[in-house]
């Protein structure tokens, strides 16, 4: 959809944005929190004492078990980091920051958010860029839409919506349009 690219933007813009993609992957590499827990679960996925992603989507992606096992490790850490996120930000008293959050509607989770944008592209578009993806094939990108909340929901559901269809300067202008709305409350 291009919510990455939009949190670069918020980024560009020195807005701080804690990236919930990020933190896994710092999670999951050589020495990171999770690894050893995962180790445990799942040995096979684990390469030079990291997690491999793709041996672990492969294991636990079509098993709603073992992904449940897997989110009891994952989220608790994730979010331990995005409080420590928090507290930081409101330390320094920063009045913006961006949670940068995939599944944000569909894990129900309560985060304190004071409003939500939505990055939305078109379908052909959502499906060229993911598949563009390493390790993504058609039937895991299927799997994957069958899970999310139908984008027509989400932006329903959000206080704003960045079209990222349309090229980056003019989804950057759009984002600067509504985060002066924003600014101005």
């Amino acid at each position: 959809m291009g919510k990455s690219t939009t949190a670069q933007m918020f980024t560009k813009m020195h807005i701080p944005v804690y990236d919930a993609d990020k933190t896994v992957h710092r999670l999951f590499e050589r020495g990171g929190e999770a690894v050893d827990n995962i180790k445990l679960l799942f040995p096979q996925s684990i390469v030079d004492e990291a997690v491999d992603r793709v041996k672990l989507s492969a294991i636990v992606f079509k098993d709603t078990e073992k992904l449940r096992k897997l989110e009891e490790i994952v989220h608790p850490l994730v979010n331990l980091k995005r409080h420590q996120f928090l507290l930081t930000q409101q330390r320094q008293k920063t009045r913006i920051i961006v949670l940068d959050i995939p599944l944000f509607f569909e894990t129900r989770r309560r985060y304190s958010c004071n409003y939500v944008f939505v990055a939305s592209a078109p379908k052909f578009l959502q499906r060229q860029r993911a598949l563009a993806r390493k390790g993504m094939t058609l039937d895991r990108f299927n799997a994957i839409l069958a899970r999310q909340m139908p984008d027509h929901k989400k932006r329903q559901l959000a206080d704003f919506v960045i079209p990222t269809g349309l090229g980056k300067a003019y989804a950057y202008r759009i984002l600067k349009q509504k985060l002066s709305k924003i600014k101005t409350n």
